[in-house]
């Protein structure tokens, strides 16, 4: 694997065949540091989906400054999961 991206807070590391592993210290942005991270082709259909859930959204659905839209919710089991897609 290739070093691809790194913040210095978060760095992404990423094979030829598109597999991605990222290691983060603490989340530049958000309150809490995600213990999962799932890329969505619709990042606003899955925030819309997980409020009509009543999902608690612990970071609201944001433009980041490094070219990704996402939000986190608390999971029932109380694990934060950030929800993203590469902002268009």
């Amino acid at each position: 694997m290739q070093r691809v991206m790194d913040h210095g807070w978060i760095v992404t590391l990423a094979d030829g065949a598109g597999h991605q592993l990222s290691l983060m210290t603490k989340d530049a942005t958000a309150p809490v540091n995600p213990v999962l991270s799932v890329f969505v082709d619709d990042v606003q259909e899955a925030h819309d989906r997980a409020v009509e859930a009543g999902l608690e959204i612990v970071h609201p659905l944001t433009d980041e400054p490094w070219g990704v839209t996402r939000f986190f919710y608390r999971g029932p089991d109380g694990q934060v999961v950030n929800v993203g897609s590469h902002t268009p």
